[in-house]
């Protein structure tokens, strides 16, 4: 079967990573998430003390972006690829509210965002690739045979997301990630470099009332129409 290319945007909490799990499992292909990519970046600059609640050293991480390595380490247990910062399991690290607070201000930068799409490109030269993230199907992969454009209501996205962090165990109120999630749209709608916009070829899709298997089901579909005409 011809192998294509698979990019998946979309605002956050929108289940893109689960989508793109599912769909790289079904069809044997490798999963990147490239927002695991920005929160570990995002982490080393809490690590570094380069960005707080009140100030954020945009020149220092700059300045910080030679020394962070990064790597997927796939998981058999888990059946997915794991995010490693410098050599270290950060998988649960980058999923903490306090890191979602600050990803989409570090993915403004345009030298963090240049070192990791060309890191995104080189991953995806041999195609047989799902990747989901802000700017894939614009920026990294404008040439993707499938682009897929994922949204669902503020109010929707922040109680799934709530609901996960709850899950977690994390001391997290409804109110909080609402607020969170309205931000990161504003963000990542409104930056300069690599807006979230949706590509003029992609297909949309609003799962505020769609399960996963029903999404999955219908994404699948669209995976086999492409494939056939390729």
């Amino acid at each position: 079967m011809k192998k294509i290319t698979i990019a998946i945007d979309g605002f956050s909490s929108t289940g893109k990573s689960t989508l793109a799990k599912q769909l790289a499992k079904e069809l044997e292909y490798v999963y990147v998430d490239t927002g695991a990519m920005y929160r570990a970046v995002a982490l080393f600059a809490m690590q570094n003390q380069l960005i707080g609640p009140e100030f954020f050293d945009k020149t220092g991480l700059v300045d910080f972006l030679p020394k962070i390595q990064l790597e997927f380490k796939f998981n058999a247990d888990l059946g997915f690829a794991e995010m490693y910062l410098n050599d270290e399991n950060v998988e649960k690290q980058i999923r903490t509210i306090e890191v979602s607070s600050y990803v989409s201000k570090v993915a403004e930068i345009s030298e963090v965002r240049a070192k990791l799409v060309e890191q995104q490109k080189e991953m995806g030269k041999n195609k047989a690739i799902v990747m989901d993230g802000r700017d894939i199907g614009t920026v990294v992969f404008p040439n993707a045979e499938l682009k897929i454009f994922m949204t669902a209501s503020a109010e929707t996205r922040a109680q799934r997301r709530f609901d996960e962090l709850q899950e977690k165990g994390d001391a997290v109120s409804y109110e909080e990630v609402l607020k969170n999630v309205v931000e990161r749209d504003y963000i990542d709608t409104h930056r300069a470099d690599s807006p979230l916009v949706i590509a003029d070829d992609a297909i949309e899709i609003d799962n505020s009332y769609l399960d996963r298997e029903e999404q999955f089901s219908a994404v699948l579909e669209l995976v086999n129409d492409v494939v056939k005409t390729v």
